[in-house]
């Protein structure tokens, strides 16, 4: 179902958070950060424009937002004005006093090529997912990896891959760089855990593909110290089985947030409606669906008219 349907918005990559006992979403912008408040997980939802930019740069990419003792901290990846390469993504921090921000102070905490942040605290401290590239791998392309920070602005320098590609739906282009070698996707990392059990959702393949899914791998551990837990694909290494892909209503739906909300939980994650995506303008609009867990199993279940 459509959590945010404002006409003439796009809310790509959704961040949802709750703060104050309101309800923020960011998401994906060209001149910067699109912010979005409602007073219940439901809405009424409203567009508060751009929370956060960075002077000379665009395209900011799949925000993530904490609070830390009362400061915000938003993760968020940018380019230079004057490239057209995507490759030059580099990922920021900025910090607000309040989730409505704005989002100032920007610092640069990682080289290119690195997107998709999700910013994590466990009992072990303040860990960071994202996503890189690998040019050598068997699949080449875009991985996870996390790493610990040693403080909300510096990570440690030690990532350690998370979730690689494994199979042919995640191949984002053939050919992409050189003959014979396939470019693989797996980005937009959401982790979260129910008892002793760890997951880490994320993308696979293009938002334009009809392969492009929310897929996700798992641990059983109490292990919270998240550079030292090693997931697993769900089922399997070598089986294609969405969570959340395309259906009779909703195309290009992936990258996801989610939330816990009076008990249950909820992802909340971009999608377009058929017919709408003429190829010039990005038509995706936040989602959201029911998450049912059982054991290491999670099921979506998607409506498209409510929850």
């Amino acid at each position: 179902m459509k959590l945010i349907d404002i006409p003439g918005k796009s809310q790509a990559d959704p961040y949802i958070i709750e703060s104050g006992g309101k309800f923020y979403v960011y998401a994906t912008g060209g001149e910067g950060v699109e912010l979005y408040r409602a007073p219940d997980l439901f809405g009424p939802w409203e567009s508060l424009g751009v929370c956060a930019t960075v002077e000379g740069r665009k395209d900011f990419w799949a925000p993530s937002v904490i609070e830390l003792d009362g400061r915000f901290y938003m993760y968020v990846s940018c380019m230079e004005k004057e490239t057209s390469d995507s490759h030059r993504q580099a990922m920021f921090v900025l910090t607000s006093d309040a989730a409505e921000g704005p989002f100032k102070n920007p610092k640069q905490i990682l080289p290119p090529f690195s997107i998709d942040s999700h910013i994590v605290k466990t009992e072990k401290g303040l860990f960071l997912f994202y996503s890189v590239n690998d040019y050598d791998a068997v699949r080449a392309g875009t991985y996870i990896v996390v790493d610990r920070m040693l403080d909300p602005f510096t990570p440690e320098g030690k990532p350690v891959a998370v979730v690689r590609p494994t199979l042919d739906e995640e191949i984002f282009k053939r050919d992409r760089f050189k003959k014979g070698q396939h470019w693989h996707t797996l980005e937009g990392a959401f982790y979260f855990s129910e008892g002793d059990r760890r997951f880490v959702m994320y993308s696979g393949n293009c938002f334009e593909s009809e392969y492009y899914y929310v897929g996700y791998a798992y641990a059983e551990t109490s292990e919270s110290d998240l550079t030292k837990v090693r997931f697993q694909k769900y089922p399997s290494d070598d089986v294609y089985l969405p969570l959340i892909s395309k259906n009779e209503w909703e195309e290009g739906t992936g990258h996801n947030s989610v939330i816990k909300y009076k008990g249950e939980w909820y992802a909340v994650y971009h999608g377009r409606d058929w017919g709408v995506n003429d190829g010039k303008r990005d038509y995706r609009t936040a989602r959201i669906a029911k998450l049912k867990i059982d054991g290491i199993k999670i099921t979506a279940e998607r409506y498209k008219d409510k929850v």
